[in-house]
């Protein structure tokens, strides 16, 4: 089962992204910093997050996990509605724009 860590602030978003019905163990943060605090376990095996958050953004979370040896290896995908994303998370995996069709990430 894959594990997934979705970081975004908005619940209907977090809603639309879980993806148990797929077979995956889904955990939810509303923030970057919310999202490192639950990190002191078992680690995820995809972290999916939001850019512009309160707290911690998602570019702040993205640099700081590539910054720790512990969490560099992450899969990262940043899920966002601005269109500069790929710059500020030059550091993640992939990017996916806002607004999405759900398939694009349920498959």
């Amino acid at each position: 089962m894959t594990r997934i860590l979705i970081v975004d602030d908005d619940p209907s978003i977090r809603f639309m992204l879980m993806l148990e019905r797929a077979g995956h163990e889904v955990q939810e943060a509303k923030h970057g910093a919310a999202a490192l605090a639950s990190l002191d376990g078992e680690l995820p095996d995809l972290v999916l997050t939001d850019l512009m958050m309160p707290v911690m953004g998602g570019a702040e979370l993205v640099r700081l996990l590539r910054s720790v040896p512990r969490t560099a290896g992450l899969r990262i995908m940043v899920v966002s509605a601005n269109p500069d994303a790929i710059g500020e998370a030059s550091r993640a995996d992939a990017v996916l724009a806002k607004p999405f069709i759900r398939a694009e990430v349920t498959g």
